[in-house]
């Protein structure tokens, strides 16, 4: 069982080095790196998930993508809206961002995000919401440096 093991852990360690490897001939995920909170693995997956930025039209269909919207309830003339986000979208690139969101705010490493937590904190939000608020901005800064393929500016 040792064996197997130590075997499986030396595969894992060749292919996130695999990863690694490929993720430095990508330029986008450079561009990613340069947003404080995002490292090495968080900047590959993200650009994994999304792919080609210019697929989306706006920043809008990136978050409804990522399942970040909120979602709408409708009959008739009635229409009511939900805090809840839809979730419809993809499960990876959720928790890469609430990731991404909770290293940006940790010590106040990106102030943007940092600042906007704190707004909504003191507007009364529950943690858990404002850090999903805080992912749909990230999102909307992600989606601005993959189209203009320009680097994160503080």
């Amino acid at each position: 069982m040792v064996e197997i093991l130590l075997a499986q852990q030396e595969q894992l360690n060749r292919l996130e080095e695999k990863i690694q490897e490929e993720a430095r001939e990508i330029p986008e995920v450079e561009l990613l790196k340069t947003i404080p909170g995002i490292g090495n693995k968080l900047a590959a997956t993200l650009i994994a998930e999304i792919g080609d930025a210019s697929q989306f039209e706006d920043p809008k269909q990136l978050v409804a993508y990522a399942g970040l919207d909120p979602s709408v309830h409708s009959s008739g003339r009635f229409t009511a809206f939900s805090t809840r986000i839809t979730k419809r979208g993809s499960k990876r690139l959720r928790r890469a961002l609430y990731l991404a969101v909770q290293c940006g705010i940790r010590r106040s490493a990106n102030v943007r995000l940092s600042s906007y937590y704190d707004k909504k904190r003191q507007e009364g939000k529950p943690y858990k919401v404002t850090v999903i608020a805080c992912a749909n901005k990230l999102l909307h800064h992600i989606y601005a440096i993959l189209k203009k393929g320009m680097p994160y500016t503080t």
